[in-house]
């Protein structure tokens, strides 16, 4: 009898191993779809934060053109009357129509003449010797950042200490 229950036993733990194997086998095979899925929303989330991105760009682009298009409407009325006197006044006003635009949309000119030489802010283009070392002379082109972002540096003159000749 004892080879008999030994067979049977033998028996049971194979049906439990392969029960176990099986459950096992199921819990992975869920897991893994657990995973497609998840993998899946999440391209599908990339795909549309970049769709809602791109939207949110026209929409703002969209939205500063329309804001121009007064100004553009300036232009054309001022290139209409060039040949009168007010020419030089209209065309002034369009230029402060515009700054006005541009400052609304985060547009702020860098400050530079007088002030410490920065390279994050400011390009050097030549160089001139003075009693104010590192500091800007002259402004030879605007520097302009959108909201604290620097999208062009200001082209300037600075200041070199003089050299003193030792003979």
């Amino acid at each position: 009898m004892t080879a008999e229950t030994n067979k049977e036993e033998k028996k049971e733990q194979e049906v439990k191993q392969k029960k176990e194997k099986s459950e096992e086998q199921e819990k992975i095979e869920e897991l893994t779809d657990i995973l497609k899925r998840l993998q899946a929303e999440f391209e599908n989330y990339k795909k549309r934060v970049a769709k809602e991105s791109s939207e949110f760009i026209r929409c703002a682009s969209a939205d500063l053109i329309k804001k121009l298009l007064p100004v553009l409407d300036s232009f054309e009325q001022a290139i209409k009357n060039k040949e009168s006197k007010e020419f030089v006044k209209g065309v002034e006003l369009i230029f402060a129509q515009l700054s006005s635009v541009l400052a609304e949309a985060g547009l702020k000119k860098i400050e530079c003449e007088g002030k410490c030489f920065d390279p994050y802010c400011h390009e050097v283009l030549l160089q001139e010797e003075s009693d104010k070392d590192g500091i800007v002379l002259e402004e030879l082109q605007k520097g302009y950042a959108v909201y604290g972002n620097v999208i062009r540096t200001a082209k300037v003159k600075v200041g070199k200490k003089r050299q003193e000749d030792e003979k």
